[in-house]
């Protein structure tokens, strides 16, 4: 066993970024309180860092219950990367608030969750972080202590703790049937028990994703919270519930005979055709992108259906939900640079930012699969992965919801062409966009052609 407390180093440095944050805060002025987002920003970059030099070092199991290797290490990568442009968004919102520090280490411990979620090995380790992940981000969706955001913390905690409780018991039911909360101790469990098991465990972790059943929260949080807040809640969360669902597939429900592909294929083909479908009618682009990031998590649950089957699962997994939340981030900075909700209120801005409206398409086009986005590599991965572990049908309804998003989001993108009054937009969440634009296209081209190469030598 392996109880090192630096193998965490990551994880430790985010923590420490939130504590030393909350400290500051307490002694610094009210002017002053940005220094605590340079502090979270600091140990973000740090934990950065340290996380690159882990990736170069063997598999291994820490404290025989978090699991260090390949899925932890990118999940580590993309929700501090997602988290940092998530405290560049939410500065400038938060500036002036009494309790702009608070903002910032309730963002920093959502990720810590996020972050221990994917790496969890062991059952309760999981119920802990899907915990630390969820509290924090109740808290922000109701920070402004309006109507809207007290409305969307309500609903958000209360589902969020019912299908908790569900995931809990799936938990206390799996280890009445094996006896053991660790992943690789957990054997060969037949019957109908081990199906209610999954189905549990399930729950709490489709929550976290936004995928249906439990995607009701989603569209009322991201209109109803703060902006920065919806970009956050939106994005980073998906991640650590993604990789916790593909690891739990691998080395869980790979030795439970529950039949459970068919259910979680069932599930992604209902994710993504609902989120496509109710976002046809959005007028409101906070609207617009939850049903958009429903249906993303529609494609991102189809490598974790085949998970086990092929070998493209993992990856194409861990490349897509990194392009995602590079390019979702990069929408919402959009929106928060210019400031207004309503698809009319983006008249106009092809001729105010002309730079602004072309991160935009950018953003929305890859949020399709528009070469050469990264999520355009990231869904061939998927469509080749649902093909090559036997799922073509699933890779198909996956093409045909792809194509079907394309008009919701032309719809965002027409008005910014019209003729319309000058707008105002933030320069700093400008920038942001911008750079979330230039990097999904960057590693959108540079992964095509790897992938080109590699067919071509195969």
């Amino acid at each position: 066993m392996n109880e090192n407390p630096l193998d965490l180093l990551p994880e430790l440095l985010i923590l420490a970024g939130a504590v030393i944050g909350l400290l500051a805060g307490l002694f610094l002025p009210r002017g002053r309180q940005r220094v605590v987002g340079w502090i979270c920003g600091i140990a973000l970059v740090a934990a950065l860092a340290a996380t690159s030099v882990a990736a170069f070092r063997p598999d291994m199991m820490a404290f025989e219950a978090y699991s260090l290797d390949l899925l932890t290490h990118v999940a580590r990568a993309a929700v501090i990367v997602a988290t940092l442009l998530a405290v560049l968004l939410a500065a400038g919102w938060a500036r002036g608030n009494s309790r702009e520090a608070e903002i910032h280490v309730l963002i920093m411990l959502a990720a810590l969750g996020t972050v221990i979620l994917a790496g969890a090995g062991d059952l309760l380790v999981l119920v802990a972080a899907y915990l630390l992940a969820s509290i924090p981000a109740y808290a922000l969706a109701g920070f402004a202590k309006d109507a809207a955001g007290t409305e969307a913390a309500l609903k958000y905690y209360l589902m969020g703790a019912f299908l908790g409780v569900l995931m809990l018991a799936g938990v206390t039911l799996l280890y009445g049937l094996a006896g053991t909360t660790a992943y690789q101790e957990i054997g060969s469990i037949r019957g109908g028990a081990a199906g209610l098991a999954v189905v549990l465990l399930l729950a709490g972790l489709l929550f976290k994703a936004g995928g249906v059943p439990a995607h009701f929260w989603v569209p009322d949080v991201t209109e109803g919270a703060s902006r920065a807040v919806a970009a956050f809640v939106t994005t980073v969360p998906k991640i650590g519930a993604l990789v916790a669902l593909l690891r739990l597939a691998v080395e869980v429900f790979a030795g439970l005979d529950t039949g459970w592909r068919p259910l979680i294929a069932i599930i992604a083909t209902a994710t993504m055709t609902l989120g496509n479908l109710a976002a046809f009618y959005q007028d409101n682009v906070r609207r617009l992108l939850a049903y958009s990031t429903i249906s993303q998590a529609g494609y991102l649950l189809v490598p974790i259906a085949v998970a086990g089957r092929s070998e493209l699962a993992e990856p194409a997994l861990l490349f897509y939900v990194a392009a995602y939340a590079i390019t979702n981030l990069g929408a919402f900075a959009v929106v928060l640079a210019v400031g207004k909700d309503l698809l009319a209120d983006y008249a106009g801005l092809a001729r105010t930012s002309p730079g602004l409206v072309f991160a935009l398409v950018v953003c929305l086009l890859g949020l399709v699969g528009t070469p050469p986005t990264a999520v355009f590599v990231g869904k061939v991965l998927v469509f080749t992965t649902a093909w090559d572990g036997g799922y073509a049908w699933l890779a198909v309804v996956a093409a045909i919801n792809t194509v079907a998003s394309v008009f919701y989001y032309l719809r965002w993108i027409r008005p910014a062409f019209q003729p319309g009054g000058a707008i105002i937009v933030a320069r700093r969440e400008a920038r942001i966009a911008y750079v979330a634009a230039a990097v999904s296209l960057l590693l959108g081209a540079g992964s095509g052609v790897v992938l080109a190469s590699a067919s071509y030598v195969a």
